[in-house]
């Protein structure tokens, strides 16, 4: 560092530190509630994406939501990490939103809107809303025949607003985690159509074979995995009540079996 003053590094330092933090307060500067409307019209964001090129994402086709085969019907890959104001510490998770890119943003883009899920959280944002993309959904915004060369441009500018989820077929299915037990339950609730997100669980034992009539609150444990801790040992068959971020609620009743088991899915017959 011949010919560089000590003061000189200093400035330079101070410099540098001054860039990082306004660009975390950038970050951090957001609208949860903007973010979640479905009356916001277009709201400007970056772009990355990240996994295969053609893939889900994550290598397990999973994320921090807790949701598994992303790569299948009904997500399609079609997934996407949120920073916090659409992650939202999992309460975002499962939600719909269509996404953008324009020709001003870059050529390859395409300026069709296309729908993702919110799967997985990102905690490196580079902007206010950052969606870190699935290889899938960043190529779908381009022009036909041009979704290489547009992920071959790593990061751009977008455009995004909150749609309601509709997965035609679907309906909203429960898995137990592996390792639940009668005293551990674990559940992810999945294909929410409408709002997507899931923001309470409630859980209805029963004795001797029939519904106690009682409901019990379930917490979030991570993502959009609820759980119940219990001394008493929850025998089958089993309701869940869910409630998503608009307060529309449904009952699958008796949805979960006697002798149901970890590492199960089971699918209901309600929807929103």
């Amino acid at each position: 560092m011949a010919g560089v003053t000590t003061n000189a590094v200093a400035v330079a330092i101070v410099a540098l530190l001054s860039v990082l933090v306004t660009s975390v307060r950038s970050a951090e500067n957001y609208d949860t509630s903007l973010a979640k409307s479905y009356n916001s019209g277009w709201l400007a964001a970056k772009a990355t994406w990240y996994g295969p090129p053609t893939g889900a994402g994550p290598e397990d086709n999973g994320g921090a939501c807790g949701f598994k085969n992303a790569n299948k019907y009904p997500f399609s890959s079609m997934t996407s990490c949120g920073n916090e104001p659409l992650f939202q510490d999992g309460a975002g998770c499962g939600s719909c939103y269509q996404i953008r890119c324009l020709k001003n943003n870059n050529p390859a883009c395409s300026g069709e809107p296309r729908t993702v899920v919110i799967t997985d959280m990102n905690y490196y944002p580079v902007a206010r809303y950052h969606f870190d993309l699935s290889g899938t959904a960043f190529g779908a915004m381009a022009i036909g025949g041009q979704n290489d060369k547009l992920r071959h441009a790593g990061i751009i500018d977008m455009q995004f607003r909150r749609v309601p989820c509709n997965f035609p077929g679907m309906k909203v299915t429960f898995f137990v985690l592996p390792g639940a037990n009668p005293n551990y339950f674990p559940v992810v609730p999945a294909y929410a159509n409408g709002d997507g997100a899931v923001v309470k669980m409630d859980v209805m034992r029963s004795r001797n074979g029939r519904p106690t009539g009682s409901w019990e609150a379930m917490y979030r444990s991570w993502g959009t995995v609820f759980r119940l801790d219990t001394r008493e040992a929850l025998q089958g068959p089993l309701s869940l009540r869910i409630t998503s971020d608009t307060g529309k609620t449904r009952v699958a009743s008796n949805i979960i079996p006697y002798g149901w088991k970890g590492g199960s899915s089971y699918w209901s017959n309600v929807q929103f």
